[in-house]
């Protein structure tokens, strides 16, 4: 089956703690990925890597690692860096294109990835880090095994 993430924003660590319990957006003030947020196989630290990497320029052994909020049996919660979220919003279309051929020729799992589907996935992440900054959220991942 694999792993399933999902990404959202919180205004902070106590609030996004409490996600995987009640998973009531409205405690949230509004999920800011939609009605039922953002469901993916992509792991926090390859999204990472990628902005960071394909947009920020920096080296692969330089990506800070993420943020442990809540390490449970059954789940655990991690937040992303500002550094990682912010860098989005101030792009445009060339940046997001260059970044999505660049991560399209690093190869996965699943082999490399179609470059622009990664161009469409890097938009979703734009307009989630407008969301997020426009909320005052950090932004938060919620693991699943």
């Amino acid at each position: 089956m694999g792993v399933t993430y999902k990404y959202f924003g919180a205004p902070d660590g106590a609030t996004a703690a409490r996600v995987p319990v009640t998973m009531r957006p409205e405690e949230l003030g509004g999920d800011e990925l939609g009605m039922g947020g953002m469901f993916t196989k992509i792991k926090p630290e390859t999204v990472a890597a990628m902005i960071l990497t394909g947009i920020e320029g920096i080296p692969l052994h330089e990506v800070p690692p993420l943020e442990l909020v809540v390490l449970h049996p059954d789940y655990a919660v991690v937040k992303l860096p500002m550094t990682v979220v912010d860098p989005l919003r101030g792009v445009g279309e060339e940046t997001v294109g260059a970044a999505a051929f660049i991560w399209s020729t690093v190869p996965d799992r699943g082999g490399p990835r179609d470059a622009f589907n990664v161009y469409q996935l890097l938009h979703e992440w734009q307009d989630f880090s407008h969301r997020l900054h426009e909320a005052g959220h950090q932004a938060y991942c919620l693991v699943w095994p």
